[in-house]
């Protein structure tokens, strides 16, 4: 890629982050103890499952007369992929495991959302590429094309709005999360009794 158009890459890319993917995690933070975790990510799961059915029906549309609303509405969907399950992927793995538990399995949870980041990523450069080989970029086999692709992502977040099991924690605290207060009543509720102990 020459210079100039590497250029007008990073300028959209920068301008999509500063438009809707860092408002997205801000709304997040403003309303994450209004709404809470579960319809947080329920929401975004649908609402980027509706932008991408809204840009892969009328993809013709879009490709050939109107660049700026496909761009409008893909960013939207960048919107609510970080006001959803890419803000609370990160919140809801420090809340959930018990404290003995926590930091291992919030790293695991993190590693396994940047493999699925990685996956998604070149996934996705691979699958929009034209069926005709003859028209895909260099050094890519054919693929399914950008609209069939749209498709794949929006039956993707039905899925994931399907699977949302995330557990409600607001107003509630870790220890009430990850029922360790269960175990801290068992044992403050047990009483000593001196009368019953055996002296050697």
């Amino acid at each position: 890629m020459s210079v100039i158009k590497v250029f007008k890459i990073v300028r959209a890319e920068t301008l999509i982050a500063r438009c809707c993917t860092v408002p997205g995690y801000w709304f997040t933070v403003a309303f994450i103890y209004v709404i809470g975790r579960f319809w947080i990510q329920l929401m975004g799961f649908f609402m980027m499952m509706v932008f991408m059915f809204a840009l892969a029906i009328p993809y013709k549309h879009w490709h050939h007369h109107n660049h700026l609303g496909f761009v409008v509405l893909y960013t939207f969907t960048f919107f609510f992929a970080n006001f959803g399950p890419s803000s609370t992927t990160f919140v809801v793995p420090t809340e959930i495991f018990q404290a003995r538990w926590r930091s291992m399995c919030h790293g695991i949870s993190a590693v396994v959302g940047k493999a699925r980041a990685i996956v998604g990523a070149f996934g996705f450069l691979y699958t929009t590429q034209n069926k005709d080989k003859a028209l895909a970029d260099p050094g890519y086999p054919a693929g399914i094309g950008v609209r069939n692709a749209l498709f794949m992502l929006g039956v993707v977040n039905f899925s994931g709005m399907m699977f949302t099991l995330v557990p409600e924690s607001k107003g509630r605290s870790l220890e009430e999360i990850s029922s360790e207060n269960k175990s801290d009543d068992a044992i403050a509720g047990t009483s000593y009794d001196s009368s019953k102990t055996v002296l050697a």
